[in-house]
């Protein structure tokens, strides 16, 4: 009966888990819409204000970020664009770096492919290569300070992914 009763704790506990997984949440200035299909994930590190699962095939995923510092904090735009691009080895010829307008806010959207170091910071995990991975990241210019939006994972779901990934961007409004 205490094993049925433990059971039955557990079960309503990982259920309301789930049900708390935010269909929208605030980054900065701006409120981000969930894709249904995303999975909300327990960001892995005190930097980031969100994390996001992109299932793909054959168990692969996509993971996509959310980082915030503030007004005039979290440095230059250009130089986290390469910084981003510097973590992508193999073919650097495949990286770019552009700026475009997306429901009126100025975003430069940065993507590279090949193999991926990640990790690796002080006080963080060592880094691990990923081959055959790819980065679609932008950078959305905010009053209240930039938003640093990262997705990496396998190339061919990030590729997959990029559509949605700018509609969400475009989605997203002034935070409450």
């Amino acid at each position: 009966m205490k094993r049925l009763a433990l059971l039955a704790l557990c079960f309503l506990g990982a259920v309301s888990l789930r049900a708390e997984d935010p269909a929208t949440f605030p980054v900065g200035g701006l409120t981000f819409k969930r894709p249904a299909d995303w999975t909300w994930v327990e960001v892995s590190s005190p930097m980031r204000k969100a994390q996001l699962s992109i299932p793909g095939a054959k168990g692969e995923s996509a993971e996509v970020t959310f980082f915030y510092f503030g007004a005039g904090s979290g440095g230059d735009i250009q130089a986290n664009a390469q910084r981003w691009v510097s973590q992508f080895r193999g073919n650097e010829n495949a990286a770019k770096v552009e700026s475009e307008e997306i429901a009126g806010k100025k975003v430069t959207i940065v993507s590279a492919e090949g193999t991926y170091s990640s990790g690796g910071m002080a006080g963080g995990p060592p880094a691990t290569s990923h081959e055959n991975y790819a980065l679609l990241g932008a950078i959305i210019e905010d009053p209240e300070g930039n938003i640093f939006v990262k997705m990496t994972g396998p190339s061919a779901l990030v590729k997959d992914s990029r559509k949605k990934f700018l509609d969400f961007l475009a989605a997203a409004t002034p935070a409450k």
